[in-house]
C-alpha cells in the first residue's frame, strides 16, 4: 500500500515537471506546409476575378440538378 502512494507521488511529480511547450515549425520537412490565413485553400481568393467564378461555380452546382431534371422530363421517351 505505502509501495503504490510512492509510486503515484512519483508519478505525479513526474507529470508537474513535464513542460508542455511547441516547437518551431519545421518547413524543411516534406510533410509541412505553410501556416497561415487562406494559405490551405486550393484556390486564391485575392484575384480580380474570383467572387466572379465563385458565384458562377456555386449557381452552376445548384442548378444543374434542375436543368437535368427539366431536360428528363421534356427528352422524348424510347
Amino acid at each position: 500500500m505505502i509501495a503504490a502512494r510512492a509510486a503515484f507521488r512519483s508519478a505525479q511529480a513526474t507529470v508537474q515537471r513535464r513542460g508542455f511547450q511547441t516547437t518551431r515549425a519545421q518547413l524543411s520537412s516534406p510533410y509541412h506546409y505553410p501556416e497561415g490565413p487562406r494559405s490551405n485553400l486550393p484556390f486564391n481568393p485575392k484575384t480580380k476575378y474570383f467572387a466572379f467564378r465563385y458565384w458562377g461555380f456555386m449557381a452552376v452546382g445548384f442548378g444543374a440538378p434542375f436543368g437535368i431534371a427539366v431536360w428528363q422530363t421534356y427528352r422524348p421517351r424510347s
